[in-house]
């Protein structure tokens, strides 16, 4: 072992370093530290928690990337997707894919005597991952489609439920229109009610039947107006959107989930410069307090700096002595500030105390991941940073005359 770790180690754990200055002095770096972590913790696990929770949900409503006909653009009454150059099998077989399903939308307006509301009709088929979308549902089931016939029953949000005082069972008329021609007339009964939390999908969308959507816009018995492509996981989105893409056509295209959605991807991007800037915050005030910790240290121990250098260590080894005696007051820092910031993350986890108006926040609850990397990142960041943060102001050592220091009272 080197001297200057045993000599920093022994001054650490030696009862003679209890008197009431370095008391106060050790436990205001640990306490910086501590308080350090665990803001550190709850920002990135609940920034890095929400990114993620959006992507999903937004996702698991519909499909991680989207495939449709460039003739749509960003109509919501889906144009019929181009079988040229599609090849439905090769992606049903890339390796991270989960599912695919078809399915073609249609606009219209759902309406009783209590209101009126604008929807966006998604008719899925026989293929519909209902499994992926349980997780939405608050009441009643998902369309359970055959593709056979008409099927008459719609899965509804909660917010055009609440709008329209309608519950499972009850039955709506829905309206849709085509140009030059006269309103088209559909009654549903309401097997399903869901929520996303996500305002643009609950504000608009309602599931059924893709055949309704076939005959309201003409389209042939085996014509589709899209894909709803699920991965297994939603970070293999990015890696495997150019393969998508080669398995389209050219007169199709691919989108991911984020991007229909302009607001909320910018919404998400705020979630980097937030976590960034409150780590470099927290961090500048960690090594603001552990240097000062350290300034304080050695004006305390002027006398054994002295008697080292008349002893005959070197000016780095007193520095890199101290630099280790600081670095060691702040582990038990790191390790409370870890225990408390996981302990809240996991209470928050478990229970969701936090809630959230998904109006503005797109998830009702605080939602948190538990990265490890993340974790130990943290720590090792935070301590591999003040260690350097030390070395400029140690040198102070070197301005101490061993004559001076011994006669300091």
């Amino acid at each position: 072992m080197s001297f200057p770790l045993y000599f920093s180690k022994k001054i650490a754990f030696s009862k003679d370093n209890k008197n009431n200055l370095s008391r106060v002095i050790i436990f205001i770096g640990r306490l910086s530290v501590a308080l350090g972590i665990i803001v550190s913790l709850i920002t990135v696990s609940t920034g890095f928690g929400s990114k993620k929770a959006i992507k999903e949900r937004l996702a698991d409503f519909s499909g991680h990337i989207t495939v449709r006909s460039t003739r749509s653009n960003s109509s919501y009454n889906t144009s019929v997707l181009d079988n040229q150059g599609l090849d439905l099998k090769k992606i049903r077989e890339l390796p991270d894919v989960a599912s695919v399903q078809k399915y073609a939308t249609v606009t219209g307006i759902m309406r009783n005597e209590h209101n009126f509301a604008g929807i966006i009709f998604k008719g899925v088929g026989k293929d519909f991952d209902s499994l992926r979308f349980k997780k939405f549902l608050t009441a009643g089931s998902s369309p359970k489609v055959t593709e056979k016939g008409y099927y008459n029953g719609v899965t509804i949000s909660q917010k055009i439920a609440n709008d329209l005082h309608l519950k499972v069972k009850d039955s709506i008329v829905t309206v849709f229109s085509k140009a030059d021609q006269k309103p088209i007339y559909r009654k549903f009964e309401v097997v399903g009610i869901y929520r996303t939390d996500i305002k643009m999908i609950d504000d608009q969308f309602v599931l059924g039947g893709i055949n309704h959507v076939r005959k309201i816009q003409d389209m042939k018995p085996d014509e589709i107006g899209g894909l709803d492509i699920f991965f297994n996981n939603v970070n293999d989105t990015d890696r495997n959107l150019p393969e998508i893409e080669k398995l389209i056509g050219y007169k199709n295209y691919a989108e991911k989930a984020t991007e229909k959605f302009p607001q909320i991807t910018d919404w998400i991007s705020i979630f980097d410069t937030n976590i960034a800037l409150i780590i470099i915050i927290m961090l500048i005030v960690v090594v603001i307090n552990i240097i000062m910790v350290l300034l304080i240290l050695i004006i305390e121990r002027t006398n054994s700096i002295g008697l080292l250098k008349t002893l005959g260590a070197s000016n780095a080894q007193i520095r890199a002595t101290f630099i280790n005696y600081t670095l060691i007051i702040m582990i038990p820092g790191l390790l409370y500030g870890n225990a408390i910031g996981l302990g809240l993350i996991f209470i928050q986890k478990i229970f969701g105390v936090i809630k959230l108006n998904p109006e503005n926040y797109y998830v009702s609850t605080v939602p948190v991941d538990l990265n490890p990397i993340a974790i130990i990142s943290i720590s090792l960041g935070i301590l591999l940073i003040s260690g350097l943060a030390l070395i400029v102001p140690s040198y102070l050592i070197s301005k101490i005359s061993p004559v001076k220091a011994i006669k300091y009272n």
